[in-house]
């Protein structure tokens, strides 16, 4: 019986701190959904952009520049060329922080993107996903620039 004992801490230790498969296959999914949806927009290609998202009544971009300024988009102008869309460049995300139900999660993270002519701009960014059949999909943004002092 003391033998019991000793193990069940073990037991309950690894069960509860070893990734489940579904949460590692989940995550990687929602990367690169993020990453396609990084690059469509810059790309312009306003199609495949527009497949990243599943608008919502309650879907919503929210944006605060590096100056100060709040901007808030409705989903409405997806698949709708952008003065900003279309430019180039690319984006460099790191430290994901992701919390994953069943068919919804959020995911936080830097991002560095360079323009097309190697200007910087730094962010932090929280999306709200959702699943949509077996995919997930974009629900709503937050993101937050800043520059480096």
């Amino acid at each position: 019986m003391m033998l019991f004992f000793l193990y069940l801490p073990a037991i309950s230790y690894s069960q509860q701190n070893e990734p489940s498969y579904r949460f590692r296959e989940d995550s990687l999914a929602i990367i690169k959904l993020l990453d396609t949806a990084a690059k469509t927009f810059r790309s312009g290609d306003t199609s495949a952009y527009d497949n990243c998202w599943l608008v919502r009544p309650y879907s919503i971009i929210l944006i605060s520049t590096a100056d100060g300024k709040a901007i808030t988009l409705h989903p409405d102008v997806l698949g709708k060329p952008s003065a900003s869309m279309g430019k180039g460049g690319y984006a460099e995300a790191s430290n994901y922080r992701m919390s994953i139900h069943a068919d919804d999660a959020w995911v936080s993270f830097d991002e560095v993107s360079t323009a097309e002519n190697g200007v910087k701009s730094y962010s932090h960014e929280i999306w709200m996903i959702e699943r949509a059949g077996n995919a997930w999909k974009l629900v709503a943004a937050s993101l937050h620039f800043y520059k480096l002092p």
